[in-house]
């Protein structure tokens, strides 16, 4: 597919993402690896010129004269390809981070990237700019040439180093030399120094035994009549997106990605929210991957030693509980917008709705696979200690879904995840037969819906609201459908639908919210929330309208099939950070209901 780039160089988020569930690679469509952190995904960035266009550090294979690109994944992988062709002369760029099975469960996942040039025809003329700039840039980075490879070496508070190995004069690669293509290439970049240098075979056998572990993985996930390719690419990204070690699932592999061009809505997305994993393993346990519902609930398990511990709304990626937040005050932002940030300090805030989903993922993991019975003891124990919290918390203001981060209040969300704690538990209780406590269980689970419909029903606006006594409306009650707290074809729920799209539609994408936060109005769609709209479109029995705004949305993507967390209402440009596990999950989602007809 070719590429057109009529607005300049990064006015969309055109990159494609490599990775092997220990870190990840952002390259953009002309070649450029413009992103990545190793050895793992929250480590310092080695190329971070998505973030600074100036001195975050990047990758590129740069031609001599001008070529036609295109870029495209091997089919049902995660390898990417680049192709370059001017009609005379030609040659693809394949990029890829190695990860193949070496024993049953176990797998080979260095901290590595392999690019491979793979020469086609004529003669190619390339000039290999290799720049990284290790620890965010934050001190100088030098590299020498050895023997063997090319050494960069940082040496700011923390000391770092980076190793390139390659068949190609590495002199000419430090000084940018031009080179002439008659033969492949390769160039394997490695955090530690290998003790064997590699031969090109050896790249050659990791690509291959990559490729089989891709496609042995994605042949596990049915083949949809509908919708088949975007369902796996968005299944394949959300592999991406878990963390191997310890089973965590991250939000996006990026940090400060604006939500909108110019201000600063800018967060670190690399950690693991409770909310956004759970709704992610739900998901991918409905595409038949039981590992990673299983490698995350033992993540949950581990993050909960004492049973009177609760639940924080995020994790670092290897369980970390304090995420302090820091700003990158040298990097200019994307596309200037700054600040950049590390870490988020959002992972204190008390949010009551993480309890529900947690508990809808847990119930659904019990109940489509009832013979994995390993772990349902440790599990049992966290259902009641959840209950017990949100016995004590449900009637308390929190932050919300949305993480507003001045007042706390009454959040209809809230409420309604609370409801749907308790009448898990109810449900998970049965499953494994255990019922002494569904009697009170039952008291408490009417109370909250109850409080639910007097206080969270607007009259005014026949609608629900975004929290008790509000008029403001939110995208997150299209959910109250998907949790089973009411009837698609409940009069509320349809009016409430109604009342959305009016109030939050934008010129075929929805707001979340309309009413000022600590930022000001948002003015970017997130695109999470117009996936949950044409979802409950179709829920309430206008499939039609409902096929037509996902066919529009799936025009919005990026070159090959990834979103971020937003969308610009107007121009319909990716923005946030990215890719983001939220929509590739929603649209999963909505892919699956239309394979339903």
């Amino acid at each position: 597919m070719e590429i057109k780039d009529s607005y300049g160089y990064r006015d969309n988020l055109n990159y494609g993402i490599i990775g092997n569930c220990q870190s990840s690679a952002l390259i953009y469509k002309d070649s450029s690896i413009d992103w990545c952190c190793l050895p793992k995904f929250d480590s310092p960035s080695i190329f971070g010129k998505i973030i600074d266009n100036n001195i975050g550090g990047f990758f590129k294979i740069e031609t001599v004269g001008s070529y036609n690109i295109s870029q495209e994944y091997f089919k049902n992988t995660c390898i990417l390809k680049t192709s370059f062709n001017n009609g005379f002369d030609e040659f693809h760029i394949i990029d890829y981070m190695p990860r193949y099975e070496t024993k049953k469960n176990s797998y080979y996942s260095p901290p590595e990237i392999s690019r491979i040039i793979r020469y086609i025809k004529g003669n190619p003329k390339i000039r290999v700019i290799y720049d990284p700039k290790l620890d965010y840039s934050l001190g100088e980075t030098r590299s020498y040439v050895k023997s063997n490879f090319i050494v960069s070496i940082s040496e700011n508070e923390n000391y770092e180093t980076l190793y390139l190995y390659s068949n190609a004069r590495l002199d000419s690669i430090k000084t940018n030399d031009v080179i002439e293509l008659d033969s492949d290439l390769f160039f394997k970049i490695s955090y530690y120094e290998k003790l064997i240098p590699p031969k090109y075979q050896d790249i050659l056998s990791e690509f291959n035994k990559t490729r089989e572990y891709w496609t042995n993985w994605i042949n596990k996930t049915p083949n949809f009549k509908k919708y088949n390719s975007e369902i796996l690419r968005s299944a394949l990204t959300l592999k991406l997106l878990t963390y191997q070690k310890t089973g965590a699932v991250l939000a996006a592999v990026t940090t400060s990605l604006p939500e909108t061009i110019g201000e600063e809505r800018n967060w670190d997305y690399r950690f693991c929210w409770i909310r956004d994993a759970s709704m992610v393993i739900k998901v991918v346990a409905k595409l038949g991957h039981k590992n990673i519902v299983k490698n995350f609930i033992k993540f949950i398990i581990d993050i909960i030693p004492d049973k009177n511990e609760k639940l924080q709304i995020m994790y670092g990626i290897n369980g970390e509980k304090i995420l302090e937040e820091k700003t990158l005050d040298h990097y200019s932002g994307y596309l200037d917008s700054s600040p950049v940030r590390i870490g988020n300090a959002a992972f204190n805030q008390k949010q009551n709705d993480i309890y529900g989903i947690l508990m809808d993922a847990i119930h659904y993991q019990i109940e489509k696979f009832p013979t994995e019975t390993d772990e349902h003891e440790e599990l049992w124990s966290i259902v009641k200690s959840i209950v017990w919290i949100v016995k004590n918390n449900w009637k308390l203001p929190d932050k919300g879904i949305w993480e507003f981060r001045n007042e706390d209040k009454h959040f209809t969300f809230s409420k309604l995840l609370s409801w749907v704690a308790v009448d898990r538990a109810i449900k998970i209780s049965m499953l494994i037969n255990k019922s002494s406590n569904i009697k009170k269980w039952k008291l408490i689970r009417k109370e909250i819906y109850t409080d639910i419909l007097e206080n969270g029903w607007n009259k005014k606006l026949s609608a629900f609201t975004q929290s008790y006594g509000s008029d403001s409306l939110d995208a997150s009650l299209l959910l109250m459908e998907s949790f089973d707290f009411i009837k698609p074809n409940n009069l509320k729920y349809i009016k409430t639908v109604k009342a959305i799209e009016k109030d939050l539609m934008n010129d075929g994408l929805l707001f979340r919210y309309k009413n000022k936060d600590d930022f000001g109005l948002p003015s970017s769609s997130f695109t999470v929330c117009s996936f949950w709209y044409i979802n409950s479109l179709y829920k309430i029995g206008e499939k039609e309208k409902s096929k037509n705004y996902f066919e529009k949305i799936l025009k919005y993507s990026n070159h090959l099939g990834l979103y971020s967390e937003d969308l610009d209402f107007k121009s319909k440009r990716l923005l946030g950070n990215f890719p983001q596990a939220y929509s590739h999950l929603a649209l999963i989602d909505c892919a699956l209901n239309f394979n339903l007809e």
